[in-house]
């Protein structure tokens, strides 16, 4: 055996001495003890037509002396063939010892095409193949593609289709490489179930997650396409969801999806283990910072004893605990929350821990992947810069503000190591996406009548961060149009400045005789004094001038001081009266009441105000919100120039509460009041009107003081004081499937309007107020007409308006739709009804 090994060797010894000729497998490398003492310029080359001799040879690296030895041969060999340049790469001995190289070259791609993708443009899918027109052809490459383009489709919901790659030879090596693409229908998720849930249904936990089950109007969303990053992130919503309600060890196991080839749909599937519901027992503060008063920061904690423990509200206490310690001097200074469970008595001991933290700094902050919007505007929505103490509240809060903007897909901000121990450099990643928008919206309410509006606008604008809208607005009884801008960075202080420019128009309907046309300019400033706390001021200037149908104004003709009706005053026998004697011809075919006609009669109205809002918003959906509270009071004050002067006051109140069984209950307070500032006189068009705005079932404008002369059109007036009081129950319907977007509500209102303190005489027409309860005297009639008045007789009683009724609200893809049936219950005696009330849009 040893005999036989040793001649084996020993042969193979003399046919490499002796030069015999051995046959290699291809890609193999044999070379001669002649061959290793080759240099690099004894290579030859053959079978190469685009890539140059020496850019091959550059591949073999010589060793010590500049010869070849066997392993830089086989590294070289190794190096040729991962260039993805040819298909084939050889090596053999030529005479004397010679190292031939012989390559086959791949072929360069002509052209590259894709058939039979609709869904998808041939721009997308060109920018995400990594094969390229022009480019040299890789089987391994055009692989990957394939497995790529199928990935682009799975992302948007076709997990059926299929791609298949064509190779088309074309002379002097070059090729087409063609996908044909079926992209088949796409797969939807068709059921969502929950496993474990018992504190909340799994009707309330599909409002949580993003994913949603396909239904007849899913064709309008995406929220139905399977995707399996939208489920993973879906798990995180129901976790942070039972964290924020009390339940401190929630626990989402697995996101378990299954597809259904008899549905052609995904069935997904979370398991929960909710735990205990936690309250928060006490609240503590302890620090090691010498000379720091932990108890200090008790103000700054939205953590409160007996509330149910809210992760949210202990990382949002955080934050602001360590941007005031930062504040007072202590920039390194680490807020540290613990919590120690009572198992039995189900509360959690919350305690802040103010440490100090390792001295770091900030060395860099990169930003990657925003191609159209300016550096600039990114790093100003930090606190911090380059040099600061590194802060991971205030790098946080910089991504959460990031994200806030609309501006982009996705926003991460990570860290990576400086150039020294106590540097770190922030890493912005970013991925842009459409911030422009362009809308056809229409709708019918039954206050406006039929409606149709098209905006264009840009939430960053040229890439600076700048708002902008224009929108023409036509309807059955209101038309206009406006301009917006917003810079919300004046002067790079985080202060947004607002202008608008607006035109309304108004026409009389059954609501209102007459109709107004408002033509108005806006500046604005905003200022967001804490998350949840915002103040705007702004100044106001606009031009108002009301209208009336002819038939309601023929007495109301004026020519210097006198006043001179057009047809003659005529009574009822069609004898013409002196005008002097102010007789009722005029209203023998209605006539509009007499505020009305002297705001006419004045023309254009400029009005000039300074105003404020204070917001406080603590709702967890500003679109469909089931907690929190909402407060807006508002003061405007008008007589800075211009014909009007007056201080308007108006405050709202909303507050949201999740009750048992997915009810949620809504408690709506408001109340506003108008005041006379100097000595000019309020207008009607300056008092409050109200209707279903204040109680339902009462028509637009059906509610407060109105002129009740019976020859008049009996205008509503407004008033100068209102208040409301709402209660509300709103349920879903349990046996729909939530993605439909129904649910109902059951509803009482109260309130009141009144005090009217608008013109009640008009001395240029003799007209004169006359108490509704009294009958007018000859003396201030028609002779022919006693007991007929002609001046402004109105009912301004302290009636409790009052009603109950039932809504159907509908998320619809064509945008929010609600409808109202309420019946009043209590009413003032010349109020007017409505007790079916729809309204909605759309966008399209």
């Amino acid at each position: 055996m040893k005999f036989g090994l040793r001649l084996r060797g020993g042969l193979l010894a003399t046919l490499i001495m002796f030069g015999a000729p051995v046959v290699a497998p291809v890609g193999a490398v044999l070379v001669s003890s002649s061959a290793l003492a080759q240099t690099v310029q004894s290579i030859s080359v053959e079978g190469n037509r685009r890539v140059e001799v020496e850019t091959i040879r550059s591949y073999f690296k010589p060793g010590p002396g500049g010869r070849l030895d066997q392993g830089a041969i086989d590294d070289g060999l190794k190096a040729l063939i991962e260039t993805g340049l040819f298909q084939d790469v050889k090596i053999n001995r030529g005479a004397g010892g010679q190292v031939i190289v012989s390559v086959v070259e791949n072929p360069v791609i002509g052209r590259i095409a894709f058939e039979g993708n609709k869904k998808i443009k041939d721009e997308q899918l060109t920018a995400e193949v990594q094969s390229k027109a022009r480019g040299t052809f890789s089987r391994a490459m055009v692989q990957s593609d394939t497995l790529r383009i199928a990935e682009i489709y799975r992302r948007s919901g076709r997990y059926d289709v299929t791609v298949t790659p064509e190779i088309i030879e074309q002379p002097n090596n070059r090729v087409d490489l063609v996908f044909t693409i079926n992209e088949g229908a796409k797969t939807s998720v068709k059921s969502i179930e929950f496993i474990g849930n018992s504190a909340f249904s799994s009707y309330r936990l599909r409002d949580v997650i993003k994913t949603h089950e396909s239904n007849l109007l899913s064709f309008l969303s995406s929220g139905d396409i399977y995707d399996p990053d939208r489920v993973e992130a879906d798990r995180d919503l129901i976790r942070r969801f039972y964290l924020k309600n009390g339940f401190a060890d929630v626990q989402v196991v697995a996101a378990l999806t299954e597809y259904d080839p008899e549905k052609k749909g995904f069935n997904v599937t979370f398991k929960i283990e909710e735990g205990s519901q936690y309250r928060v027992g006490t609240v503590d503060f302890r620090t090691s910072i010498p000379n720091f008063d932990a108890s200090s920061l008790r103000s700054f904690s939205r953590v409160n004893v007996g509330s149910l423990y809210n992760v949210e509200s202990v990382e949002k206490s955080v934050e602001d605990m360590q941007i005031e310690a930062s504040r007072r001097g202590y920039a390194f200074a680490v807020v540290r929350p613990g919590g120690d469970r009572n198992f039995d008595a189900h509360t959690v001991s919350v305690v802040f821990n103010i440490d100090e933290g390792p001295r770091t700094y900030i060395e860099r902050i990169n930003i990657r992947g925003n191609t159209r919007t300016r550096d600039y505007v990114i790093r100003r929505e930090f606190d911090i810069s380059e040099g600061d103490a590194y802060n991971r509240a205030l790098v946080d809060r910089a991504e959460r503000r990031l994200k806030n903007l609309d501006y982009f897909k996705t926003v991460k901000i990570t860290t990576e190591p400086g150039s020294s121990s106590d540097r770190v450099v922030l890493i912005v990643d970013l991925e842009e996406k459409s911030t422009g928008d362009f809308s056809i919206s229409g709708g019918y309410s039954t206050t406006d009548g039929a409606l149709a509006e098209v905006s264009v606008s840009e939430r960053n604008l040229l890439g600076r961060g700048l708002f902008a809208k224009a929108s023409v607005t036509y309807g059955q009884y209101a038309r206009g149009y406006s301009l917006s801008f917003v810079e919300p960075y004046l002067l790079d202080y985080r202060v947004a400045l607002g202008l608008d420019l607006y035109q309304r128009q108004q026409l009389s309907n059954s609501y209102i005789s007459y109709g107004t046309k408002t033509l108005g300019f806006s500046p604005r400033l905003g200022f967001s004094l804490r998350e949840d706390l915002s103040l705007q001021l702004r100044y106001s200037i606009y031009q108002q001038e009301i209208s009336l149908p002819s038939y309601l104004a023929n007495c109301n003709n004026i020519a210097g001081p006198s006043f001179n009706p057009s047809p003659a005053f005529a009574n009822a026998s069609g004898v013409t009266l002196d005008p002097s004697t102010n007789g009722l011809g005029c209203y023998s075919d209605g006539e509009a009441s007499l505020p009305v006609r002297k705001e006419l009669a004045g023309g254009k109205t400029l009005t000039s105000a300074l105003g404020y809002s204070l917001t406080y918003n603590t709702l967890d959906n500003n679109k469909n919100p089931t907690d929190g509270l909402l407060i807006d009071f508002k003061q405007d004050i008008a007589g800075v120039g211009g014909d009007v002067s007056y201080l308007k006051t108006v405050a709202d109140a909303k507050y949201y509460q999740s009750l048992v069984s997915d009810l949620v209950g809504l408690v709506h307070l408001q109340g506003g009041i108008l005041n006379k500032v100097g000595n000019s006189d309020l207008r009607m068009l300056d008092h409050f009107q109200m209707g279903p705005n204040l109680v339902r079932g009462f028509a637009p404008n059906g509610i407060g003081p109105r002129d009740i002369n019976p020859f008049d059109t009996q205008d509503a007036l407004g008033g100068t004081k209102y208040w409301g009081a709402s209660l509300e129950l709103q349920m879903p319907f349990w046996f729909l499937p939530k993605e439909v977007g129904l649910k109902g509500a059951v509803y009482a209102d109260a309130g009141g309007l009144y005090d009217y303190k608008g013109p009640t005489t008009w001395a240029l027409t003799g007209e004169t107020t006359t108490p509704a309860n009294s009958n007018c005297t000859p003396s201030t009639v028609n002779p022919s007409s006693a007991g007929t008045c002609t001046g402004l007789i109105y009912d301004d009683s302290k009636v409790i308006r009052s009603s109950v009724g039932v809504g159907l609200i509908w998320a619809s893809p064509f945008g929010p739709l609600r409808f109202d049936y309420a019946v009043p219950l209590t009413k003032g005696k010349y109020d007017r009804t409505q007790e079916f009330r729809f309204g909605g849009g759309t966008t399209f």
